[in-house]
């Protein structure tokens, strides 16, 4: 089943690093906020930043929100 939102932060894996999906590829492994921003903007989302991040409805966080990067 296809997820409503087009991107998409995984659980934390053992070191801490979370899978970041931009509709349907894999785009790297974040470690903080900053990953998450600059893996969007690579993507093609320019006004991005951290606030944006942690507020943004196009976001699924799955097993924790922006604050958990504990695996």
């Amino acid at each position: 089943m296809a997820s409503a939102q087009p991107i998409v932060i995984y659980p934390p894996a053992e070191d801490g690093g979370r899978r970041v999906r931009v509709d349907d590829r894999f785009v790297g492994m974040a470690y903080g906020l900053l990953d998450v921003v600059e893996f969007l903007r690579l993507a093609g989302l320019e006004d991005v930043d951290d606030d944006w991040v942690r507020a943004s409805a196009l976001i699924e966080w799955r097993s924790g929100g922006p604050d958990v990067w504990e695996g």
